[in-house]
């Protein structure tokens, strides 16, 4: 009777652990989504600029003064997209609803079928193999067959890049077309740094090989999910580096921070996460931070910012 208590006692300290870090609920994901449980997160920060680096790096904001009072909140049960909409999820939403076609498609030919392309002549097929798709071979003596389907081979290795280049507008639409929405501010935080409330998406020390961070020399989006190493406690991928996230928020000041900005109010929205950058100052692992705030104005597309999507848990 009493080694059966102790190893229900066992079992239930386990539990409690596990449900600090967010572990036991993996089993409860859906949908290419992670399962974040309802129940308090540390939000914020509460560190402060000593060494005056934000003037250092020219920074447009105060460091870490936006992020101001760390302190706790409680959120009900969501699920987040495990991994940031990717080129291929957001074309069935361009096909179904006749929707823009984002500037970095325009560029690399992404939508251009099969029965498209086969319709140009030789030597415009060989060019755009070349120069357009890069298919990394001489194209001069290529025939019509084998030009079609080292593009084919490009575009499939294309589907799984994280979708930039949208706007908060763009993003919000997919959302809803996907049946699910933009993630608050809070939920973003809560599921990149977990419920104690840590540094970066995989713990508290920095580490280059955890996230695209324009570390190395090929710089530029990667394939989501291609750093385990660096998913967050809860289970999602790339929420530092790759693209920055587009959340719900205005960029407002948080309840009980006394930090002054022109910028607050309903002119920019919130970008999370951090993009690749790779150059200057965006390589710095501030920006990587989880309680890290960007903000811009609802309408800008870049290169490095995408989204992924959240959902009320039933």
């Amino acid at each position: 009777m009493i080694n059966n208590t102790l190893t229900l006692l066992r079992i239930l300290l386990i539990n409690a652990l596990l449900y600090l870090t967010g572990a036991a609920y993996a089993a409860e994901d859906i949908d290419g989504m992670v399962y974040v449980p309802a129940g308090e997160f540390v939000f914020g920060s509460s560190q402060v600029d000593h060494d005056g680096l934000a003037k250092d790096y020219g920074l447009s904001k105060p460091l870490y003064l936006d992020e101001h009072p760390r302190r706790k909140v409680r959120l009900e049960a969501f699920y987040l997209d495990k991994y940031e909409v990717t080129f291929s999820q957001y074309r069935d939403f361009v096909i179904d609803q006749n929707y823009w076609v984002p500037g970095v498609w325009k560029r690399n030919g992404y939508l251009l079928r099969r029965e498209v392309l086969q319709t140009a002549d030789l030597e415009t097929l060989r060019r755009m193999a070349m120069e357009v798709f890069d298919i990394g071979r001489d194209t001069r003596t290529m025939a019509q067959g084998p030009l079609l389907d080292a593009i084919e081979k490009v575009q499939r290795a294309q589907d799984r890049l994280p979708i930039s280049e949208v706007s908060w507008e763009d993003a919000r639409r997919y959302c809803a077309w996907a049946g699910k929405r933009l993630p608050s501010e809070a939920e973003w935080e809560k599921a990149a740094r977990g419920a104690s409330g840590q540094e970066y998406p995989w713990g508290n020390a920095w580490a280059t090989d955890k996230a695209n961070i324009g570390a190395g020399e090929d710089l530029g989006v990667v394939a989501v999910g291609r750093f385990e190493a660096g998913k967050s406690p809860y289970g999602a991928y790339d929420m530092a580096g790759n693209v920055m996230e587009w959340v719900s928020d205005w960029y407002r000041a948080y309840p009980g921070n006394t930090y002054q900005s022109k910028d607050f109010g309903e002119k920019y929205k919130v970008v999370r996460g951090g993009g690749w950058g790779g150059v200057g100052h965006y390589a710095l692992k501030h920006f990587y931070r989880a309680a890290y705030r960007f903000y811009l104005t609802p309408d800008s597309r870049f290169n490095d910012l995408g989204f992924r999507c959240a959902r009320d848990a039933d």
